[in-house]
């Protein structure tokens, strides 16, 4: 193996493993995969790598949630979020990467600076909205389509309902289950799951479930106040990364 296989596969098992912390609770991580990929790899191809992985680790993750998550709340986001990814593939010739690294980047550090700001620390749990529902399953839906970055969206309209932090951590799984395996029809018919991309996903699917055990031993063992501390602070981060990123690009 050379070198640059090492450096590939390391890339590879690296990203598979924050994915999986993200699916088992801490909801952030999982959205430096396909930018952490696509350093040894076009963004396309990761995504399509990553899809395959991502399904095993959310039927992991539903098996230790199965008893935790808030059937309303899947409601409101899930009709927005197919929504989000027919239009993602209908447009998905036309949107470029760097636009939405800068989109999903400003709604991740925006987000927790906003929470974070909020002097009343008392304040009632957020309104339930079909309508803001509905919104922030399609911006996921669409962002997960594009990069499998729809943490960020679900996690805005979810996180202010105040859940159990199993219970918010078991809604994530459900959501992210379902429109996963939606993604499936439409990544085929783009051609991402070609025998080249399907090895390396099929190399990568026995990692999956150790990243998603992990979380799921976090979450539990988490204080809850200190566990939304963190989730904040892990999607600052990453979306910080993405949005540098992004107008990194716009300026070269």
């Amino acid at each position: 193996m050379t070198d640059q296989d090492l450096v590939f596969w390391g890339f590879c098992v690296t990203a598979v493993i924050l994915i999986g912390i993200s699916k088992g609770g801490f909801g952030g991580l999982g959205i430096l995969a396909v930018p952490l990929m696509s350093l040894v790899m076009p963004p396309l191809q990761a995504a399509g790598i990553i899809l395959p992985v991502l399904i095993v680790m959310d039927w992991v993750g539903v098996a230790a949630y199965r008893k935790h998550w808030d059937f309303g709340l899947l409601q409101d986001v899930l009709p927005g979020a197919l929504i989000g990814i027919l239009l993602a593939y209908f447009l998905a010739g036309y949107v470029s990467e760097v636009a939405v690294k800068i989109a999903i980047g400003l709604i991740a550090v925006t987000f927790p600076l906003y929470m974070s700001l909020k002097r009343n620390r008392g304040e009632a749990v957020a309104q339930r909205s079909r309508l803001l529902g509905t919104l922030s399953g399609l911006v996921s839906g669409f962002a997960s389509f594009i990069a499998h970055a729809g943490g960020p969206p679900f996690q805005a309209y979810a996180i202010p309902q105040k859940l159990n932090k199993q219970v918010y951590a078991g809604t994530s799984v459900m959501f992210f289950t379902i429109i996963n395996g939606v993604k499936l029809v439409p990544y085929s018919m783009l051609g991402q799951f070609d025998r080249a991309n399907l090895f390396v996903s099929f190399a990568l699917m026995p990692i999956a479930p150790i990243g998603v055990l992990v979380g799921v031993y976090l979450v539990k063992r988490v204080d809850q106040t200190l566990f939304y501390r963190l989730l904040y602070a892990l999607i600052f981060i990453v979306g910080g990364k993405l949005l540098w990123d992004g107008l990194v690009e716009v300026w070269a």
